[in-house]
């Protein structure tokens, strides 16, 4: 353990504060972290606590969200500028304008927009639920924002019984794995499983033996046999998989798979703001009740998914 590492967890004692990583950080943020995984877990964890301080090391919406369900906590992000692309892809006249598009069609959010968008919407999903979410409307279309990647494999899921109307917005990262880089990285690792995040495009989740959330592909990982695995997601992810592990092998589907806006905060950044206690995240009340709603009515469905 070194000196800063130290520092930042008896800073973090002193304070009362629990520390948050997406699985997308750098991995050495794990050292100082009291839960990793994906964000809305994360943020739910946090809520669960006692604590009176949250460091969220992620990006803008992930740190939103922690607020919303922690509104007696502050809550911190590391380096302010580090924002969601995907999610910066869309605001509420974008999405007015798509809604208006689209009248009297029930609105489905991906947890990767603004609070301000959430609250323009019908229900929010993650990509863990976003099959069960959507097929819970029992209608007989969506609009589905801001992944169109996410969505449209969203209605192929569903078998054509729900139309999928996709905002057209994207993950740049995911959308670096092209076909021939996994053809490619099967003749580099024969017989490897393709694990691949459903941001991808359709012609890289068709390739795939397993399509899922971070969360999702980890979980793969630990029940499988197989000891080879082809990544199709950010590097942070085969980057813990390659040290949770050391008996399997596991290589990206691609050269520089990595969110430069994930990758932002640092150890150093996290000592500082903890320090300092500045770059905190605030969310408007009313805005807030209402991105929580968004948010709880998916929480519901996803409570009943797991009781039946």
């Amino acid at each position: 353990m070194n000196e800063l590492t130290e520092k930042i967890n008896s800073l973090k004692k002193e304070k009362n504060a629990v520390i948050l990583a997406h699985c997308y950080q750098n991995i050495e943020i794990d050292e100082v972290a009291d839960f990793v995984g994906d964000s809305l877990y994360l943020s739910r964890q946090a809520a669960k606590t006692d604590a009176d301080i949250i460091i969220f090391a992620g990006v803008y919406f992930m740190a939103q969200v922690a607020k919303m369900l922690s509104p007696n906590k502050k809550v911190f992000l590391p380096r302010m500028e580090s924002g969601c692309l995907m999610a910066d892809m869309i605001n509420i006249n974008d999405l007015n304008e798509f809604k208006s598009q689209h009248p009297n069609v029930p609105v489905v959010c991906y947890i990767n927009s603004s609070a301000e968008v959430k609250t323009k919407c019908d229900i929010c999903v993650t990509s863990s639920n976003a099959v069960d979410v959507v097929k819970s409307l029992n209608v007989p279309e969506v609009l589905f924002l801001p992944d169109t990647y996410l969505g449209k494999w969203v209605e192929n899921q569903l078998g054509g019984t729900t139309k999928v109307i996709t905002y057209p917005g994207f993950c740049p990262t995911h959308m670096r794995i092209r076909p021939t880089d996994i053809e490619n990285a099967r003749k580099q690792l024969p017989n490897a499983k393709v694990l691949a995040h459903p941001e991808c495009k359709k012609e890289i989740t068709d390739m795939a033996d397993f399509v899922g959330s971070t969360k999702d592909i980890m979980n793969f990982v630990a029940h499988s046999g197989c000891d080879k695995f082809i990544i199709a997601t950010e590097k942070g992810v085969t980057d813990r998989l390659i040290r949770d592990y050391p008996n399997k092998i596991f290589i990206p589907a691609a050269e520089n798979l990595i969110c430069p806006n994930m990758k932002w905060n640092t150890l150093s950044d996290i000592y500082n703001v903890l320090l300092n206690e500045e770059n905190e995240i605030f969310v408007d009340r009313e805005i807030s009740e209402k991105a929580v709603n968004c948010i709880n009515k998916m929480l519901e469905v996803t409570e009943k998914c797991l009781t039946k």
